[in-house]
């Protein structure tokens, strides 16, 4: 019988292609007290609008303004959060400030997330009344090396910035939380204002009822 010798060529393995791509996050800071329809407008417009990967929104602990806002509780602020994006895969909830506590400034969490995430470039989204504050932003020079920042057109407020930014257009709605919890404490409904998920929570537990 004739042998017969069959090669087989060895195995051979295949890297994986390799892509230069960088994630691209947008993150929009606030108090969220509680979060509403405007929020989640600008988040999730403005992730359409640049081809962010995701937009988180970052509730603040302790806001470093001078005026030091009245606030909730931080767990009822990350919860409303997390019943409002439940339904937008586009939309996150970072929780980074919360987890540190102490005045929440935008530089030392930037640090931390960048630290955290080295293959990520972030879009940090401001109104557009914001923006002529950004000098006074504790270490302002540094922190536009970090982010880049994304300014949300206002009516009336001036587009000049000696910082680069990124102007998007955006309908406006001139709506406020603490609009929501006055009207809350008043015995008025919210409906429209807000998720459904997060009236619901804010009723059940019977937040901003004592809100003048």
């Amino acid at each position: 019988m004739q042998k017969v010798t069959i090669d087989v060529a060895p195995t051979v393995k295949v890297a994986p292609l390799k892509t230069d791509r960088r994630k691209q996050v947008g993150i929009l800071g606030g108090n969220f007290n509680p979060v509403h329809l405007m929020h989640l407008i600008i988040a999730d417009q403005v992730g359409q609008l640049l081809g962010l990967d995701e937009v988180r929104l970052m509730p603040e602990y302790l806001p470093p303004h001078v005026d030091a806002k009245k606030t909730i509780a931080p767990e009822h602020r990350l919860a409303m959060l997390e019943l409002a994006v439940a339904d937008n895969p586009r939309l996150k909830v970072e929780d980074i400030e919360v987890k540190r506590q102490g005045v929440s400034y935008t530089i030392e969490t930037m640090k931390l997330l960048k630290e955290q995430n080295p293959d990520v470039d972030f879009y940090f989204i401001i109104g557009g009344d914001m923006v002529a504050y950004l000098p006074k932003w504790r270490q302002i020079d540094e922190l536009i090396d970090l982010v880049q920042f994304v300014g949300v057109k206002r009516p009336n407020y001036s587009q000049e910035s000696p910082y680069p930014i990124i102007w998007v257009d955006i309908p406006q709605m001139d709506l406020s939380s603490s609009e929501i919890r006055r009207k809350i404490a008043q015995g008025c409904s919210a409906r429209y204002f807000l998720p459904d998920p997060v009236l619901n929570y804010i009723l059940e537990k019977g937040l901003y009822l004592d809100e003048i």
